[in-house]
Formats: C-alpha cells, sequence, structure tokens
C-alpha cells in the first residue's frame, strides 16, 4: 500500500502514532546520558515495515524531564536525534514526526518556569494527536496509537483511534495492574512488531 493508496474517501491518511520509552527503546527512566537510549529488539525493522506500506508515523512522548529540572529541551532533542539515527542505521526506517510534551503541573512535580503548567499535549490528553491530525491531514478514526502505558490506550480512546498495548516496558505491569492501572486495548502486543503485523492486517 503506497501513501496515495492509504489515504481514505475523504482525502485523509491514516497514521500510526508510537510511544517511545518502552516501545522503540529500552524502558530506562528519565535518560540522562544520549548512550542509555538503546532500541528494543527489532523495533527498527518494525518501523521500516510502516514506512515501505507508505503509513504515515509520528512519535507522540510525554517528555517530563525539562520541567522536573532534570535536563534542558535541548537534551530531549539530541535524543531524539540520537533516536532518528539509530532507526536510520539498523533499518533504514525514519519517523515522519516528531511531537512530545515537555510540560507538567505544578501539582504532578513540576517546577521550571516555562514548563510547569498543565497541557493539553501532556497524554492521555489529545492535543498532540488532533494537531497532527490538522497539520498532516491524518484521519484519526483509521489510525493507531501504540504504548506501553495506561494513559497510552486512553489517549487513542480519547483521540478515536484504535489502542494497542505492547508487553514491553510497562506494558506487562500495566496488565497485571502493577502500573497505573488496568485497561483493555483494541490489541495486546509482544512487542512492537507483533503490533505493525495487526495494524498491517487492518
Amino acid at each position: 500500500m503506497s501513501a496515495v493508496e492509504s489515504q481514505g474517501s475523504n482525502g485523509l491518511q491514516p497514521a500510526v502514532f508510537l510511544d517511545r520509552d518502552g516501545v522503540l527503546n529500552q524502558e530506562r527512566g528519565y535518560l540522562h546520558t544520549l548512550e542509555d537510549l538503546e532500541l528494543i529488539s527489532g523495533a527498527a525493522e518494525a518501523v521500516r515495515r510502516l514506512n515501505e506500506r507508505g503509513l504515515f508515523t509520528v512519535l507522540v512522548s510525554n517528555q517530563s524531564g525539562p520541567a522536573r529540572g532534570y535536563y534542558p529541551l535541548e537534551h530531549v532533542e539530541a535524543l531524539h536525534r540520537r533516536l532518528a539515527m539509530l532507526l536510520k542505521t539498523e533499518a533504514d526506517a525514519w519517523l515522519d514526526r516528531v511531537l512530545f510534551a515537555p510540560t507538567l503541573g505544578p501539582d504532578e512535580g513540576g517546577t521550571q518556569a516555562g514548563y510547569s503548567y498543565w497541557s493539553a499535549w501532556r497524554k492521555p490528553n489529545t492535543g498532540m494527536l488532533v494537531a497532527a491530525a490538522w497539520r498532516f491531514d491524518i484521519d484519526l478514526r483509521q489510525s493507531f496509537m501504540v504504548g506501553d502505558k495506561a494513559t497510552d490506550v486512553d489517549l487513542a480512546r480519547n483521540a478515536g483511534c484504535r489502542g494497542i498495548l505492547v508487553e514491553t516496558g510497562f506494558g506487562t505491569q500495566v496488565r497485571t495492574g502493577q502500573y497505573q492501572y488496568r485497561v483493555e486495548p483494541d490489541y495486546l502486543a509482544s512487542d512492537l512488531s507483533k503490533a505493525v503485523d495487526w495494524i498491517l492486517g487492518h
């Protein structure tokens, strides 16, 4: 399926929204050094398969490190440059857009001026997906959200996408109720590769 073929009768295209930590790269908490960002086995190849089918891929990630004062915004951007480099090196894969929310409300731990506030972009709020849909002509009803957290599945529901929970990262703990809270995704996948199998089947 090419990018043109994937467009619906309304002229809008489907997209695959991807969480970062625990989906594309290993979950290691706040990544204070660039080298701590390492891809999960098979993730680059999975993204490449989406690229080959012409599906628009968008990273959507909560990154509250700047709001907490752990590191500057530039560090998050450097991590994303490393992510792009690893995807390219391992499988000649790419993300069409990278969106993230560096903010956090003061009641949740935000302490840094300029980043310490409630934002519609922070998941499970739908700001990132709505912004992407408006700018890149995306049909959210035909799109997918892949994440390892309950908030990712809730984001999918809030935006009208299909939500896929992967068991990498925090996914298994979400399923057992040991992290965040239990949710029922549209599909449960062992990893991103299996999630892509399901996406391409739809």
